[in-house]
């Protein structure tokens, strides 16, 4: 990392590092499972076995059919509100399983 002496933030700093490093795809997984827990709520979550971020696809694997049959009509809602939690364009698909 270049060192100047222009002062920036903790957070700046952080961001850097993370971008330097390489670690973005790593962290928007952990955050899309978060996020996934936060706004699809405890009842969904009980249901939800498998999470995984691909690219721009979530896969996600459910234990209950008639769940999956219920989400499948909200695809694109879903997306706008984890997007959106997220704080940027990372997911613009989902796949029920």
């Amino acid at each position: 990392m270049k060192r100047n002496n222009d002062n920036i933030t903790l957070s700046e700093a952080l961001k850097n590092f993370v971008l330097e490093n390489k670690l973005e795809k790593g962290l928007d997984k952990v955050n899309a499972r978060d996020v996934w827990t936060q706004q699809m709520g405890p009842a969904i979550e009980k249901y939800t076995t498998s999470l995984k971020l691909e690219r721009d696809t979530l896969y996600v694997q459910l234990s209950s059919s008639v769940l999956r049959e219920e989400l499948s009509y909200g695809k694109e809602k879903i997306i706008r509100n984890l997007n959106e939690a997220l704080g940027k364009n990372l997911i613009k698909k989902i796949v029920l399983r």
